[in-house]
């Protein structure tokens, strides 16, 4: 690039001396603005906790996995999915369901072991943002089976966050002991963190509900009234029931993936001994 006499540098001929600014679809700028809403939520509910308004906490930290829900689906509609919106979510999955929920315990029971519940509570944000990272480099992992995308390895940060709250549901309900008990709700935060790390699969329902048939959708439009009014009629009895539902259908999805595996291992070994006697 040549220099003018004066000391500006002059630019080669053709060239726009303005750099032109890329636009930013609104497609991807809605799920991002969900995931944000999602962020700011998991902030609140911590405002809350500091208040001791621990049952509002808790119904911001549900908000904000509601739209943690949300935000993927629709920039899948919408074909608005970015690296950018991808980062975002994983950072506000780690604030709202990784550190949130288990600051709540901690301001509402585990204190009282001093550093010991400050060590579990630490334990169990390592674990949260291990298992983001191990997610997100499985990804890109192009080798997997097909079936695998109806699993997750480990339970994934929301559904940890949803089960590691489960002393707070049976506080509201009437259950007061586990807050005079904080050991055992520091062995049950540390147990729901290993299962984040952990190998074990679990459902993912991502394709849950992807194809209906015509004459199923008036049961299941019911069906979802009818979750919806019990959820707000008896909102902790239904988390208290969704939860220990969950966890008991962990030896399912563990059975089920192992049915899975030697399935398709079995079907690899006869594709195999095919090819083997058709080179002979």
């Amino acid at each position: 690039m040549a220099i003018s006499p004066f000391g500006s540098r002059e630019r080669p001929p053709g060239t726009n001396p303005r750099r032109s600014l890329k636009t930013l679809p609104i497609r991807s700028l809605i799920p991002n603005s969900l995931t944000v809403m999602a962020l700011c939520a998991g902030l609140t509910s911590i405002r809350f906790g500091l208040d001791e308004k621990f049952e509002l906490a808790v119904l911001a930290i549900t908000v904000a996995a509601i739209l943690d829900g949300l935000d993927g689906r629709v920039a899948r509609l919408l074909k608005g999915t970015t690296k950018f919106g991808a980062e975002l979510d994983s950072l506000s999955d780690f604030l709202c369901f990784g550190v949130a929920p288990v600051l709540l315990l901690y301001l509402w029971t585990l204190n009282g072991l001093g550093g010991l519940g400050w060590i579990v509570v630490l334990g169990f944000a390592v674990c949260c943002a291990l298992r983001l990272a191990r997610f997100n480099v499985a990804l890109e992992d192009p080798d997997k089976p097909a079936w695998t995308a109806n699993y997750f390895v480990g339970v994934p940060s929301p559904a940890a966050a949803g089960l590691v709250m489960l002393p707070l549901y049976l506080s509201f309900i009437g259950v007061d002991f586990l807050r005079d008990v904080p050991v055992l709700v520091a062995a049950y935060v540390a147990g729901i963190a290993f299962l984040m790390v952990s190998k074990i699969p679990s459902f993912s329902g991502k394709r849950l509900g992807m194809r209906i048939r015509r004459d199923e959708m008036l049961p299941v439009l019911l069906g979802v009234a009818l979750s919806v009014a019990v959820l707000f009629s008896y909102p902790w009895i239904t988390l208290s029931v969704l939860v220990t539902s969950y966890l008991a259908l962990l030896p399912l999805s563990s059975w089920r993936y192992r049915h899975h595996q030697k399935r398709t291992a079995f079907v690899t070994d006869d594709d195999e001994d095919e090819f083997l006697e058709d080179t002979k």
